[in-house]
């Protein structure tokens, strides 16, 4: 298991990081393996960023491409399954906006109302909360927030479903008062409304650890969900929590490399690791939030000291030229079969990779904030 760094800050040429990463990405991606996945609604995400900085029709090629294969002439969209109602699903449909007003094809708004519906009938807890998928009953975890609620937010600004803004502020708030740890201030992975999880705390609910890439949507979901909010009061209750939660994830950033952990507040833990996923999703959360100026421009070199650490410990040159993003978790989750129980022996366990769409779409989406803020700024 990896656990030190690879001290080997690379130097390829004067083209900005983000756009070797896109090149290097799209160049692995293979058409004909793609999926209606989260990962890949990241990756291309983070192309259609490049899109609006650059206004290269390339960009907007790849991402139309992409939604191509996946949805009909019909607006159906081939593998998903409504009745599965699974949150992660409707990350993919992020995309499906852009491509809406970009071209006006009508294929695209159905396959966002197909979306749209799921959410409307979506399991809830008693309190009125998004299960994560159907096979986790009375559960919600951190990354369904990423996965469900910018969109939702974005739909309802574009179509005029302003009381639905109340359901998002709601979700976002709920989770965070379900999983915070009054005594680090970190967000535990998942609560169990039921309590019937082996993972799950009795007296609380919630699972025992605090997962980078977890506090990593979240924080994300966070600054995305405010490019569409437009009440003042649920925008300030949100930025609140935004800024407690960074304020916790500040304190346990090495201060040697500038990374995060795979569990955060156990770096001298025989097993750890530093995990690139989350680290840009934290950078990403922090350069974005103070561009918008949700947040203070202290938390500026915050981000920037986590992007470098990245650059330089975590980023290699192929022989091929292209760039290798290293020590991204594949996937961690609770429950399932066979059992993750949450232990910090389990979040280690789990395969640690190279190229991973969770790190490559997350580091592309922090740069994306750094290079290119800095660069209108000059």
């Amino acid at each position: 298991m990896q656990r030190g760094t690879k001290n080997n800050m690379v130097e390829t040429n004067n083209a900005l990081w983000s756009l070797q990463m896109a090149a290097s990405a799209l160049r692995r991606y293979a058409p004909a393996k793609s999926k209606w996945h989260y990962t890949d609604g990241l990756l291309f995400k983070a192309i259609h960023g490049l899109s609006e900085q650059t206004d290269q029709e390339r960009y907007r090629k790849h991402v139309l491409d992409y939604l191509d294969l996946h949805v009909t002439k019909s607006g159906d969209i081939r593998t998903y399954r409504l009745d599965e109602y699974n949150l992660d699903q409707i990350n993919p449909g992020k995309l499906l906006f852009p491509a809406h007003r970009l071209t006006g094809a009508e294929k695209y708004r159905r396959a966002l109302e197909l979306l749209r519906d799921q959410l409307r009938s979506h399991p809830r807890t008693k309190q009125g909360a998004y299960w994560h998928k159907a096979i986790y009953p009375y559960q919600t975890w951190l990354d369904g927030i990423y996965m469900a609620l910018p969109f939702l937010a974005e739909y309802a600004s574009s179509f005029g479903e302003d009381a639905t803004f109340d359901d998002v502020v709601f979700q976002i708030k709920d989770i965070e008062s379900k999983t915070r740890d009054e005594q680090t201030g970190l967000l535990f992975h998942a609560y169990d409304e039921s309590r019937q999880q082996r993972w799950a705390e009795q007296d609380t609910g919630r699972s025992p650890n605090f997962w980078s890439r977890a506090i990593g949507w979240y924080v994300m979901a966070i600054v995305d969900v405010l490019d569409f909010l437009p009440g003042e009061q649920q925008r300030r209750d949100l930025v609140v929590i935004l800024e407690r939660t960074l304020k916790a994830i500040s304190r346990v950033q090495d201060e040697e490399t500038g990374l995060w952990w795979q569990v955060l507040n156990q770096g001298d833990r025989p097993g750890n690791y530093f995990e690139a996923s989350g680290t840009a999703m934290f950078v990403y959360s922090m350069a974005k939030g103070v561009r918008l100026r949700y947040l203070d421009k202290q938390w500026l070199p915050v981000a920037r000291r986590g992007f470098d650490g990245i650059l330089k410990h975590l980023i290699t040159v192929n022989d091929s030229g292209l760039l290798d993003l290293h020590g991204v978790c594949a996937g961690a989750g609770l429950g399932g079969e066979p059992y993750r129980d949450g232990s910090f022996e389990y979040y280690v366990s789990e395969p640690v990779v190279n190229n991973d769409l969770h790190g490559v779409g997350a580091f592309l989406l922090a740069a994306i904030e750094i290079e290119f803020a800095k660069l209108k700024k000059n």
